[in-house]
């Protein structure tokens, strides 16, 4: 079997928290003989592994270089700090950045945000990723901010977290490589915008259909108007009382 006998495949790059169930569900529903393949890649690796073509797009986090990479921003997280669930926080709705001032939080090496400078205190060592830096949260050494997504992907029984307000935020874009934007991509990009399948995009538009002459009335039976100069109306009636005069005038012989 070679290669161009084999169905076209779309692979599709995700970073954690990020669910595209609902895109891929619309995707083979709408093109049942073209498999989609997932492919999970961390958030820092993503851009590289569109570049190197291990996936035709991607759901990523922003900001990306948008010098080779296309990207459509979808939606901006909630960022939340994880706590204890016998954590005091626990008592409020909402906290803000200068609520963790004395709060050792912690920042691991695959941290998404995009930091300034984190709040709050910092830990004696970075977690090398999240989920070893919500260990650390269980254990009570420290606190956590993320976004909502990763809090929801991490989620113990022992920990809860609630929204911060004052620091970053993540963005989630569809990104892929620019000069290679085929046709498998343009119809995930059309599912993600929400394009219905009688879109008309890519179509061309329909021909106008010619506008019908006094032959298709004449075929189709429609009675022509009488002249306006006509001797009788529609009713049988003189129009013009001299015309009528003159025919009602008897002849004189020779």
């Amino acid at each position: 079997m070679t290669g161009s006998e084999a169905p076209p495949a779309f692979r599709l790059a995700y970073v954690p928290g990020v669910t595209p169930t609902k895109w891929v569900r619309i995707w083979n529903e709408r093109l049942p003989d073209t498999p989609l393949t997932l492919v999970g890649v961390p958030a820092a690796e993503a851009a590289g592994l569109l570049r190197d073509s291990g996936a035709d797009a991607g759901f990523v986090r922003l900001p990306v270089d948008r010098t080779d990479l296309s990207a459509i921003p979808l939606y901006t997280e909630t960022t939340v700090v994880v706590i204890p669930k016998d954590h005091a926080a626990t008592a409020v709705e909402e906290m803000t950045a200068e609520d963790l001032a004395e709060e050792i939080v912690l920042h691991p090496l695959d941290d998404v945000l995009d930091w300034e400078r984190p709040p709050g205190r910092p830990a004696f060592e970075r977690p090398a990723t999240t989920a070893d830096a919500i260990e650390l949260v269980a254990a009570g050494v420290g606190l956590l901010v993320v976004p909502q997504s990763l809090a929801r992907l991490h989620h113990r029984k022992d920990l809860t977290y609630r929204p911060l307000t004052g620091v970053p935020e993540s963005r989630i874009a569809l990104s892929w490589p620019e000069e290679k934007t085929t046709d498998l991509v343009e119809e995930f990009i059309g599912i993600v915008r929400g394009r219905t399948v009688n879109s008309t995009r890519g179509r061309p538009p329909t021909p106008p259909q010619p506008k019908a002459g006094r032959g298709a009335a004449k075929k189709s039976g429609t009675p022509r108007k009488p002249a306006a100069g006509g001797a009788k109306s529609a009713k049988g009636g003189a129009k013009n009382p001299r015309a009528a005069a003159k025919r009602g005038k008897p002849r004189r012989r020779p």
